[in-house]
């Protein structure tokens, strides 16, 4: 069976180094030596100067919603993993949902004045596929309304966007570590800070732990805190994050090179250094998608619909906002298999079944 995603896992005697270690101190949790070194690594590769890292994306959305004291509407897109949106609402805040740009699938910025209202607090934005927003026109946007932005950056590591790190960009970031991407620590996730503001990476740090201080409880907290194993799992992949990037550039370039149309992938602005994060083609219909997704499926060949469906059709979501473009192309977006230890071979295998099975729905 080919996965549609495979977590990389370093050398394992590099791991072990690390794990034998908490043997002898028995530091396992509670912002150990690993999770302090690990957050100090990630601020030089991240470029960003305050980062904090927690146990899973998820965790940093909540986490940087409430940080930020976001009480009523957040602009937000309806092409995201659900955690975007169920992090709003979770907050008791209302989304409000903007549709994409049908070139690149982010938020479509031109869209996004008309949906203010007074009870608008903030837009949280979702950079898809590690695909950067339109960072500049958002910012301006928000610097007029007087709103804070977040970006739900969980696909963006290693991204840069004209020369500096995508994760800067925005009042707060957040990112995702699970198994899944990247660069992963099996578990985990972070907020960068990019405000300058020290009372803000204060309440960040204390709600991360209880908003424990001490034997004092200083504010509303959560357990976001992450272990030192998942710390440790995070420094011993990070070193690898720009090989593995390169694979997948290759991998994807295989991809792009077999499947020729270029229309069916999103388009990545300029001034963009990728991370080619998925791999996801767009078919003309729903049909065709559903009928290439089963052959590969008969082949032992695992793909996914991400992301579907569109959130702002989710049943618990209770503000009415149609999004066309996004309905639209949830039903029609699949990712194939894009991970480091996938061959060149196994590319051509699912480029042929996928160019098979197109074929023959059209005829």
């Amino acid at each position: 069976m080919i996965p549609v995603s495979q977590p990389f896992l370093p050398p394992k005697e590099e791991y072990d180094q690390y794990i034998s270690q908490l043997w002898d101190t028995k530091w396992l949790t509670n912002q150990g030596i690993y999770v302090q070194q690990l957050e100090s690594e990630l601020k030089k590769y991240c470029q960003c100067s305050s980062l904090f890292y927690v146990n899973n994306g998820t965790s940093a959305l909540h986490l940087a919603i409430k940080g930020l004291g976001i009480k009523n509407e957040v602009i937000t897109t309806p092409f995201s993993f659900v955690a975007t949106t169920t992090s709003i609402l979770w907050e008791n805040c209302t989304p409000v949902f903007v549709d994409i740009d049908p070139t690149t699938f982010c938020i479509d910025a031109e869209k996004i004045e008309a949906a203010i209202t007074d009870r608008t607090e903030a837009i949280l934005a979702t950079h898809v596929f590690g695909i950067p927003c339109e960072v500049e026109r958002i910012e301006e946007i928000a610097r007029k309304h007087n709103l804070l932005v977040i970006y739900d950056a969980a696909h963006a590591f290693g991204v840069q966007y004209k020369g500096r790190s995508l994760l800067t960009y925005g009042d707060l970031s957040t990112i995702s570590f699970h198994a899944t991407k990247l660069f992963h620590t099996v578990e985990g996730g972070a907020i960068m800070n990019n405000t300058e503001n020290s009372e803000l990476d204060q309440t960040i740090q204390l709600m991360r732990n209880f908003g424990f201080v001490g034997e004092n409880y200083a504010m509303i907290g959560l357990n976001g805190k992450n272990s030192e194993f998942h710390a440790a799992m995070g420094l011993c992949n990070l070193k690898y994050v720009d090989a593995l990037i390169e694979k997948r550039k290759e991998l994807s370039e295989a991809y792009r090179k077999l499947l020729g149309d270029k229309r069916e992938t999103p388009d990545i602005m300029k001034s963009t250094k990728y991370n080619y994060a998925y791999y996801p083609i767009l078919f003309e219909t729903e049909g065709l998608l559903l009928q290439v997704q089963k052959n590969l499926r008969d082949n032992q060949i695992a793909s996914r619909r991400y992301f579907y469906p569109s959130l702002n059709t989710l049943p618990y979501v209770t503000s009415a906002h149609k999004c066309p473009v996004s309905e639209d192309i949830s039903r029609r977006i699949l990712c194939l298999p894009l991970y480091s230890d996938l061959t060149l071979e196994e590319v051509e295998w699912i480029a042929a079944i996928v160019k098979e099975g197109k074929k023959a729905v059209i005829v």
